[in-house]
């Protein structure tokens, strides 16, 4: 009596039913099964997404797909470089040279040395970003996916659109952000890097012909390495690329690739304009644990503040939209009314505090303006007098925003969320040491917790904005005031979205619907779909071979048959197929000689783990066995396709 062949020794016939494969004509079966057929050929599909060249990226992440994130790397830094570099000339051209307006800036802010030269032209400045507007709308024709932020438009790529993003938005939205930014529009850098880096990465991805998941996990690499070549916060942005795209949920997959591709793309920034943190502070923060109660007020205090911040922006962008006239021209009536409303404060306060056409953080992305929160400046006036300044600046940036970037306007809301909260987290900070009369507390320090609680709670994003903050100043004093401030600002503004795009997890996004639809056969066990009331046929060891094949001519149904030995212990099973493979040798065989060894499922399995064995194996049906080994029914793809559209039509 011969060995029992394995799986693996299977002959052609029965391995021709790869779910894969082309179909082929077989031999009639003693019973068609049209209807079963039919059903059976869903699990194919579905199941197929089990297989291992679908499964998550794994030890692939380990490899090529590094190769490829570093690749990203270099690119967005060099990117960034470029863009940082031509937006800083373009600014010192238009408003400095031209204007004569001195712009306010943070510590690590600025490269070009110098003052500038020439008298203050208002009437010039007040026209400038309508003039930058238009020019970008215009541009921006080209690829309407690159008007506003960029965030929003990043995110919705990575969920709709399997992580595509069209060549052309790298240059567009390069060259639009440098026209709205360098004429004084108000908004950030951030923004529109996030978008230049996710297209960047796409390109890539693209070029280099890798599936979707991986061209997805490039793009969220790009993301933070173009966060990371204009911010200088390596960590903060590989954390933040890949937080920012849910609401309470992260890519998990993409951290290792947006950390190297962040960390690329930094060191070419830095070994070019070298390294320095944004913005001077404190020599250090000391912890006070008494003021935490303070710390817990602001949070809550920025979460209103956000809220005004978001209500205004929709509500600009909503009344922009009804305005008449072609899209091309909103972010030039946007920068008209912003210029409107800006040059007349700046001269009216700058006159009166900094000097005239000194800038006041309105202009631009207003680091400056956090600058200030935090560390102060000569002509900062003490007392309730400062208190009030900022929060007055706090609101003219809100307004200042929304007409830039609610219009259509390439700028970032990023820089603009930041320094909102700094600006009224200082002024938090000197009121309460004003009441308080405490001398211990550092209105710059409440200014760097509100900067971070302001952006993590209304973008969904604390651990990044956390870790950015703490990389901006350069220190990590502030780790536990952050922490208490963003987990309250987070659940303060759960239903107030910054990004409109982002979903809740993993399982709301369509990029990973399929893996989460096959997951829900794990929440099914076999036992409640096990076929038990048909009876099935079952072969003796010793049975001749010719006999199984009459034998089994006769089932209507059942595509497997139990081998059973003298005490009905099972032994191994014998398919249709390998009943068909050995007609030639029928006469000469026993049962023992054809079978194969046992494939089964228990009735605590889940169906997950029965797709799996049935792709693995080849078989269309599997035993289900009880806890002492006796086979209790059978387990058919049928049964697990009518489990999961039931699963899935739930749900």
């Amino acid at each position: 009596m011969s060995t029992p062949p394995s799986t693996l020794d299977r002959p052609a016939a029965a391995t021709a039913r790869d779910p894969d494969s082309e179909p082929e004509s077989e031999p009639a079966e003693p019973a068609p099964r049209p209807f079963t057929d039919r059903l059976t050929r869903l699990p194919r599909g579905l199941l197929g997404l089990l297989r291992p060249e679908n499964a998550p990226l794994e030890m692939q992440i380990l490899g090529r797909t590094l190769l490829h994130a570093a690749l990203v790397g270099l690119g967005a830094g060099l990117i960034g470089a470029a863009f940082f570099a031509g937006l800083e000339y373009m600014q010192w051209f238009l408003l400095e040279y031209l204007c004569g307006y001195s712009p306010l800036r943070a510590h690590g802010e600025r490269f070009i040395p110098g003052e500038i030269s020439g008298s203050f032209r208002p009437w010039l400045l007040v026209f400038l970003p309508a003039l930058g507007g238009l020019a970008a709308g215009l541009i921006m024709r080209m690829a309407p996916e690159t008007r506003g932020g960029g965030g929003d438009a990043m995110i919705d790529a990575f969920h709709h659109s399997s992580g595509v993003i069209r060549r052309r938005v790298m240059w567009v939205k390069a060259l639009a952000s440098l026209f709205t930014l360098g004429t004084g529009g108000a908004g950030g850098r951030e923004g529109p890097t996030m978008q230049i880096g996710g297209a960047l990465g796409s390109a890539v991805g693209r070029a280099l012909r890798v599936i979707a998941q991986e061209r997805r996990v490039l793009m969220v690499a790009g993301v933070a390495a173009g966060i990371s070549a204009v911010f200088r916060t390596p960590l903060g942005a590989a954390i933040l690329a890949v937080e920012v795209l849910y609401r309470d949920d992260f890519e998990a997959e993409a951290l290792i690739p947006a950390i190297l591709g962040s960390v690329i793309a930094y060191s070419v920034v830095i070994s070019i304009f070298g390294e320095s943190t944004l913005f001077a502070r404190a020599p250090r923060y000391p912890f006070i644990p008494r003021h935490l109660p303070l710390y817990g007020l602001l949070a809550v205090m920025v979460a209103l503040l956000a809220t005004v911040f978001v209500g205004t922006l929709r509500r600009v962008h909503s009344l922009s939209n009804k305005l008449p006239g072609p899209a091309w021209i909103r972010p030039g009536l946007g920068g008209l009314a912003l210029g409107l409303m800006a040059v007349p404060l700046i001269v009216y306060l700058s006159g009166r505090l900094a000097g005239d056409g000194k800038g006041l953080g309105i202009f631009g992305g207003g680091y400056g303006a956090a600058q200030m929160a935090i560390t102060g400046a000569d002509w900062l006036p003490t007392g309730w007098a400062g208190v009030e300044i900022l929060l007055f600046l706090c609101g003219v940036k809100i307004l200042a925003a929304s007409l830039t970037i609610g219009t259509g306007g390439s700028a970032g809301d990023f820089a603009p969320s930041l320094v909102m909260g700094a600006l009224f987290g200082g002024a938090f900070g000197r009121a309460a040491q004003l009441i308080l009369h405490d001398p211990t507390i550092d209105p710059g320090a409440f200014a760097l917790v509100g900067m971070g609680a302001f952006y993590g709670g209304i973008a969904h994003v604390p651990v990044s904005a956390l870790i950015l903050v703490s990389e901006l100043a350069g220190s990590y004093d502030l780790l536990v005031p952050l922490m208490l401030a963003e987990g309250i600002a987070f659940v303060a503004l759960r239903k107030r979205q910054l990004y409109s795009a982002q979903v809740p997890l993993r399982k709301d996004s369509p990029a990973h619907r399929a893996d989460v639809d096959i997951d829900v056969l794990r929440s099914v066990q076999v036992a409640t779909v096990v076929v038990r009331n048909r009876a099935w046929l079952t072969f003796e060891l010793a049975t001749p071979t010719h006999e199984l094949a009459h034998t089994a001519a006769q089932s209507t149904w059942q595509d497997i048959f139990p081998v059973v030995d003298e005490l009905g212990n099972l032994k191994g099973i014998i398919t249709s197929d390998r009943l068909r493979s050995t007609r030639d040798v029928e006469a000469f065989t026993i049962a023992a000689d054809v079978m194969q060894p046992v494939v089964s499922v228990r009735t605590h399995d889940n169906l997950r783990i029965a797709a799996e064995r049935m792709l693995a194996s080849g078989l269309r049906e599997l035993l289900v066995l009880d806890e002492t080994g006796k086979t209790i029914g059978f387990l058919d793809e049928a049964e697990i396709s009518r489990a999961f559209l039931e699963a899935t039509g739930k749900r």
